[in-house]
């Protein structure tokens, strides 16, 4: 596949240069629309001009669906307002509503002004659900029937459907609209057409609610092997239905979230090219962790008028005691983070989690001060006097026991807090990112210089 695409960048590019648009018309009409999408990406804006010129309204809206976030903002300031237009109404409602939400306010409502009320009606009520949210990413079409419906009523209802979509089962609900189960297409296919709905009803299907974190769906669909997922209003009404290829997508986008507040950035760096709209972004996360490691600097002046050799030699082992601790907590967070995102019923228990990680806590700590201490005793024997010799073995021993401490303090930091964040609705993957970290460092460098020093100094 990734050679097909390389096949036909090096095809567009010469039709490109010949300005041949019949040519590239013919090349495209030939493509895949994913293809297409990544050629987009690494074209100029002549050349994403170009192809969008000759694509027909169908493939262009699956084209902009798929590029990626600042690829698609840079073709939102190439398509003049009625290919915008004519895209929106080429795509499915929620694929519309989630375009529309990345362009200005006053844009988007402009656009909705210019498409038919019942369309835009539907549209607006998508984007008023949180983005993350079961409603922010359900689709509003859907195929129902009344209980009181026979097999043939409900089969007629999906034969004269003008519904490009798959449907793997029918949702019943009330006179009332409330939900009430669903019916799979295989019995539909194989009851008498006689026969009621009521009937064949799968009462206990599973079902979320549209306020529902679209983590939370995620974890249903796999929890569950789902393939599609009713969605109900707070009154029990059917609304709308998630399939599971949406929640593939919503995999992707919940990975890449927790992976960019892992790196100590945001999602919204790839909304734009510009060098300066990325290094904005990044430094501010990187400014606050630049305050913090001078926090650890200025700890490190507390104690400078203790005895040079064991200042010095404690000062030696800085870059080590941060880095393993850093690293400890490191690794008790990434894995309570994924347990959190993934809805892990160990990782929900806090209790059960702390016992686990404080047992695996020790036995790194332990291990990691005992080898330290040896690492510490081997590189201060160099060059020492004998008369250092007994200030030397208190400042290893000093060391072994610092740097137990400080994997203990920086392994429940990176246990407690994802927990705490959680409670306090903020993204656990942020207690993984750099000003956890930074802060997690100067807490343990402190501890560290105190234990050392109060012990050897």
């Amino acid at each position: 596949m990734a050679e097909e695409k390389k096949q036909l960048l090096r095809q567009i590019e010469p039709l490109l240069e010949a300005d041949d648009k019949q040519a590239l018309r013919a090349l495209l009409d030939d493509s895949r629309s994913s293809n297409i999408a990544e050629v987009v990406e690494i074209l100029d804006e002549q050349g994403r001009r170009s192809v969008f010129d000759v694509l027909d309204r169908e493939t262009s809206a699956e084209v902009l669906e798929k590029v990626d976030e600042a690829t698609r903002s840079n073709l939102f300031e190439l398509l003049k307002d009625h290919e915008l237009r004519a895209i929106i109404l080429e795509l499915d409602l929620d694929d519309a509503a989630d375009l529309l939400a990345e362009l200005p306010e006053e844009e988007c409502q402009g656009l909705l002004s210019e498409i038919s009320p019942a369309i835009a009606t539907k549209i607006r009520k998508l984007m008023s659900y949180s983005e993350d949210s079961a409603g922010g990413i359900m689709d509003p079409v859907l195929m129902s029937v009344t209980e009181d419906a026979t097999v043939a009523e409900a089969v007629s209802k999906i034969r004269s459907a003008e519904i490009d979509e798959d449907f793997y089962s029918i949702f019943v609900v009330d006179s009332n609209s409330k939900f009430l189960g669903d019916v799979r297409i295989r019995h539909l296919l194989t009851a008498p057409e006689s026969r009621k709905i009521k009937e064949l009803l799968e009462e206990d299907t599973i079902y979320v609610n549209a306020d529902a974190d679209q983590e939370e769906v995620r974890n249903i669909f796999r929890n569950n092997d789902l393939i599609v997922i009713p969605v109900l209003d707070n009154q029990r009404r059917l609304i709308g239905r998630i399939t599971a290829d949406r929640i593939i997508e919503v995999a992707e986008e919940e990975a890449a979230e927790d992976l960019y507040a892992m790196a100590g950035t945001e999602p919204e760096e790839l909304e734009d090219f510009r060098a300066f709209h990325a290094a904005r972004i990044r430094m501010t996360w990187l400014l606050p962790c630049l305050l913090g490691t001078s926090v650890t600097a200025l700890i490190m002046t507390f104690f400078k008028s203790h005895e040079p050799l064991v200042y010095l030699t404690a000062a030696a082992f800085v870059p080590m005691i941060a880095a393993i601790s850093g690293n400890a907590g490191l690794q008790t967070s990434a894995i309570v983070v994924s347990g959190l995102a993934t809805g892990h019923l160990a990782a929900l228990k806090f209790s059960q989690v702390f016992s686990r990680e404080t047992r695996i806590a020790l036995l790194v700590a332990l291990a990691c001060g005992v080898l330290g201490g040896i690492a510490c005793s081997i590189m201060l024997n160099f060059r020492t006097s004998e008369s250092e010799s007994i200030q030397i073995t208190r400042l290893v021993l000093a060391f072994g026991t610092a740097m137990f401490s400080a994997i203990m303090v920086a392994t429940t930091l990176g246990l407690v807090l994802p927990f705490l964040f959680r409670k306090i609705g903020i993204d656990p993957a942020i207690s993984s990112g750099p000003l956890v970290t930074t802060a997690n460092d100067s807490i343990s460098v402190a501890i560290y210089l105190t234990l050392t020093l109060a012990l050897a100094g």
